[in-house]
C-alpha cells in the first residue's frame, strides 16, 4: 500500500516493532495519515516553525506534520519501544526530525536549539494533558515561548478549555485558556478513529497566544481567585473567597460583582477586577 510519504503504512510499522499501545502511558494511536494531516494543517502554516510535539508513538502525526512543511520538528517520546520506528521518519527527513527521549513534564524544549516561531502540535497522553496545558498557559512571564497550542483532548476538556460563563463546563481552565489566548475547537474526533478506540471521544483544540492578557491582573492572584471560587463552585462566591480577605464582601463591590454571585456567573473581566482589587488591597 502506498502512503503519501513514501514511509510504510502506521500498521506494518506498529506490527514491525511491537507497538501495541500501553494504557498506563495513555497511548492511543491515530493510523489515518490523512487524518494525522488534518491536524497538523489545524496548526497553521508550519514552513517557517519549529514544532514540538509531545507523545509521537509511532509517528503518525510527526508524518504529517513534516508533510505539511514544519521547518523543524522536536517530538519527545517516552516510550523506548517507539524510538527505531522514529529513527525511520528522521533518516526520510534529514535534518527536520530531533527525537528526544524522557517525559515531557521533565524535559525543556528550549534546550534543544528551537527557534521562533514556535508551535506545539500534539495528541497528547490522556494522563499528562491537562498537566501540560497548564503549564503551557501560566509561564512566568508573557507572551510564552509558543504561539500557538494544537492539541488533543478527551472531549470534555475540550469543553473546558472554550466553555463561556454560565455553562456546566466553565471553570479554571476556562479561564486560564481565555485570559491569554484565542480558543477554538477545531476537529471532533470519534473513539473509531483511534487504536486502541479509547472510551470517550476526542477534539482537537486550538489556542492562540495573544500579545497580551485580554485584561490586567497578577497571574498569581487571578489564579488564587479562580482556583477557590471553582472550588466551591456551589457556593455563593462571599462564602467560597472569604479565606482571601476579610473584607471580600466589599471587595466584590468593588470588582462589580455581587456577593451572592457563583463563580460560574462571572467572566473573565470582572475576575480580573476582583484580583486588582485583591492585590491592591
Amino acid at each position: 500500500m502506498s502512503t503519501p510519504d513514501g514511509l510504510p503504512p502506521l500498521r506494518e510499522v506498529i506490527a514491525a516493532h511491537g507497538l501495541s499501545a500501553k494504557k498506563a502511558l495513555g497511548q492511543n494511536f491515530i493510523l489515518d495519515l490523512n487524518l494525522t494531516a488534518r491536524i497538523a494543517r489545524a496548526a497553521g502554516d508550519l514552513a517557517g516553525s519549529d514544532v514540538i510535539e509531545i507523545g509521537p508513538g509511532p509517528g503518525g502525526l510527526t508524518r504529517g506534520l513534516l508533510m505539511e512543511g514544519a521547518r523543524r520538528v522536536l517530538a519527545i517520546e517516552k516510550d523506548a519501544r517507539c524510538l527505531p520506528a522514529l529513527a525511520q521518519i528522521a533518516a526520510h527527513y534529514p535534518g527536520r526530525l530531533q527525537v528526544v527521549e524522557g517525559d515531557a513534564l521533565d524535559i525543556d524544549p528550549l534546550a534543544h536549539g528551537l527557534q521562533p516561531p514556535i508551535r506545539i502540535c500534539a495528541n497528547l497522553p490522556y494522563n499528562v494533558g491537562t498537566e501540560l496545558l497548564v503549564r503551557w498557559l501560566t509561564p512566568p512571564v508573557w507572551p510564552p515561548f509558543w504561539a500557538s497550542l494544537t492539541l488533543m483532548f478527551q472531549r470534555e476538556v475540550a469543553q473546558r478549555i472554550v466553555a463561556q460563563p454560565g455553562s456546566r463546563d466553565y471553570g479554571r481552565l476556562s479561564i486560564l485558556a481565555q485570559w491569554r489566548a484565542d480558543v477554538r475547537v477545531v476537529l471532533e474526533l470519534p473513539p473509531q478513529a483511534f487504536t486502541p478506540p479509547p472510551k470517550v471521544s476526542s477534539s482537537v483544540v486550538h489556542l492562540s497566544a495573544l500579545p497580551a492578557p485580554r485584561f490586567p491582573a497578577d497571574a498569581r492572584v487571578l489564579s488564587r481567585v479562580v482556583a477557590a471560587a471553582f472550588g466551591q463552585r456551589r457556593k455563593m462566591l462571599r462564602a467560597s473567597l472569604r479565606a482571601l480577605h476579610p473584607q471580600i464582601a466589599d471587595l466584590l463591590a468593588t470588582a462589580g460583582i455581587a456577593p451572592t454571585q457563583r463563580a460560574e456567573e462571572i467572566g473573565i473581566e470582572q475576575f480580573c477586577a476582583l484580583a486588582r482589587a485583591l492585590a491592591e488591597a
